[in-house]
Order: C-alpha cells, then sequence, then structure tokens
C-alpha cells in the first residue's frame, strides 16, 4: 500500500505522478502498464483540486488476489462550491475528457463516502 498526502493545487498531479511511478516500478508494472496507471492517477488527480475541497489523498494499492491489479484511490474534501480559479482560467477545449480517458484505461470505478467524511474516488486497473 501506498499513501501521499497531496497539496490541493495545479503541482498535484505532476507530483502524483513522480512519486507513484517508482512505487509502480517495484510492483512489476511494465511502461505500458505504468503509464495508463499514471494518466488514472492523473485525471482523478485533476478533477480532486478541480473541484473538491482539501484534502487530496492519493492510494495505490496492489491486488493480493494474484492478478496483479492495481487499485488507485483519490480521496478529497467533497465538493467545492466553484471550480478552482486556476483551472477555470484554462480553455474550454481542456477540459471534460478526465471520465472518458479514467473509463478507456480501467476495469472499474466508483465514488465512495470514507469514515473520515472524505469522498474516494477509485478506479481499478487490471496490470496483467
Amino acid at each position: 500500500m501506498f499513501g501521499l498526502l497531496l497539496e490541493h493545487g495545479p503541482l498535484a498531479p505532476a507530483t502524483a505522478r513522480h512519486e507513484a511511478r517508482p512505487v509502480l516500478t517495484t510492483w512489476g508494472l511494465n511502461e505500458e502498464q505504468i503509464y495508463d496507471t499514471l494518466l488514472v492517477i492523473s485525471e482523478l488527480v485533476t478533477n480532486a483540486v478541480t473541484h473538491a475541497l482539501p484534502p487530496v489523498i492519493l492510494h495505490l494499492q496492489a491486488a493480493t488476489d494474484g492478478f496483479g491489479g492495481i487499485q488507485v484511490h483519490v480521496s478529497d474534501g467533497g465538493p467545492q462550491p466553484t471550480p478552482a480559479a486556476w483551472a477555470a482560467t484554462r480553455p474550454d477545449d481542456e477540459h471534460g475528457r478526465g471520465a472518458t480517458i479514467i473509463s478507456a484505461l480501467t476495469d472499474d470505478t466508483g465514488d465512495d463516502g470514507d469514515i473520515n467524511g472524505l469522498i474516494d474516488h477509485w478506479a481499478d486497473l487490471t496490470a496483467a
């Protein structure tokens, strides 16, 4: 299991990718699997810092079922009233593709509340 508290700002997706890459390598994923997982991480973290309140926490877990799957979890403080100012200034064509990307690369996704009052956004990827 890997966990990382991220800043609530525009550098969070890059930080998440940078810190997750060596973990995924250690878990034996090949470059294509790492790329796909990092893309999902980036999209989930971007959504959290754009649309939700802090904190933003990344958790990764390698499946223990022998099939080599990876679970990506990004927890946040729930919806904020308006998108982050830095995100609102981005051109319209840079918005709205995250859910499609995540759906294309994952086996399953969802959102759950957790015991700390956070919202957990998760995605399961097949690594084998």
